[in-house]
């Protein structure tokens, strides 16, 4: 058994690692607030780019359009996106398992495939993986995105697709579905308007002026970088609410690791003054 200066030792330990661990828990919280009213702001006019996007796809003037083109998938970029830091529960690993399942998809139906990293923790990874080609990494971008950030990562992409060196793009991320649920999912960025059409009936009688066609070269661009922004919000959003849960559930931990040592010193105490008892009574004996 372990001595009382050893237990107290370690319980000095447990408490100042507690406290660590719920500083991060309460920073983590305030981040993912910030993040979630962020994500909740931008996903209505996300989704009404994507009713957009699906109902110019149903549209005879898309026909010619770049980034409407469907193409037999060859070659796949994937743009991942995970987090910079660890110490957040399983939300890269979740991400990278959605990755590599989307690898081996690709590598048993013979597509080629590429990848655009953002975010330390999947580039790490990215490049540990046998035969992944790395177009591009992102590292430390801002909770706060002003628009811009992404850009070259959509610029890529848009070109790579525009110039047929790849047939389709599209996005590894976790979806925030609320605080407790978070889904690591793969969608579809470019061809653009690939969601089901039941989502856009919404646009079925919708009117574009001065045509469709107008619209298409002004706004296509930026509803499909409105995706990619969505996802990054998303992806932020179940970072903070998974490390806030990690964290949590780490101080809880040591709140019971706590009680168990302070359980244990307690026994080596009393054990300690019962020997103590024992000796003097015995030699209280010995002295008759």
């Amino acid at each position: 058994m372990p001595s009382q200066r050893q237990l107290k030792s370690r319980i000095r330990s447990v408490k100042n690692t507690k406290q660590i661990t719920k500083a991060m828990q309460m920073v983590a919280a305030s981040k993912m607030r910030r993040a979630q009213e962020a994500t909740k702001l931008t996903t209505p006019y996300t989704e009404t780019a994507r009713d957009i996007l699906a109902h110019l796809a149903m549209q005879g003037e898309t026909k010619d359009h770049p980034l409407f083109e469907m193409r037999e998938v060859k070659k796949r970029l994937l743009i991942v996106v995970a987090s910079d830091k660890g110490l957040a529960g399983a939300y890269n690993t979740n991400v990278s398992k959605q990755y590599i399942r989307e690898l081996l998809t690709d590598d048993t139906s013979g597509v080629k495939t590429s990848s655009i990293a953002i975010g330390r923790k999947v580039t790490q990874f990215a490049t540990r993986v046998k035969n992944v080609e790395l177009l591009g990494a992102y590292e430390d971008l801002p909770d706060q995105l002003e628009g811009h950030e992404l850009r070259p990562a959509l610029d890529t992409a848009y070109k790579l697709f525009t110039s047929g060196e790849v047939d389709a793009v599209d996005m590894v991320y976790t979806d925030f579905v609320n605080s407790v649920t978070q889904v690591a999912k793969t969608e579809r960025l470019l061809p653009a308007g690939q969601i089901e059409v039941a989502e856009a009936n919404t646009l079925s009688e919708a009117l574009f002026e001065p045509d469709a066609e107008t619209v298409l070269e002004s706004v296509v661009y930026r509803l499909v970088n409105a995706q990619l922004f969505q996802a990054f919000l998303d992806a932020r959003a179940s970072e903070h609410s998974m490390r806030m849960l990690a964290m949590k559930n780490a101080t809880d931990n040591a709140s019971d690791l706590i009680d168990d040592l302070t359980l244990a010193m307690n026994k080596a105490r009393q054990a300690a003054i019962t020997q103590e008892l024992a000796e003097i009574s015995g030699g209280a004996e010995a002295m008759k």
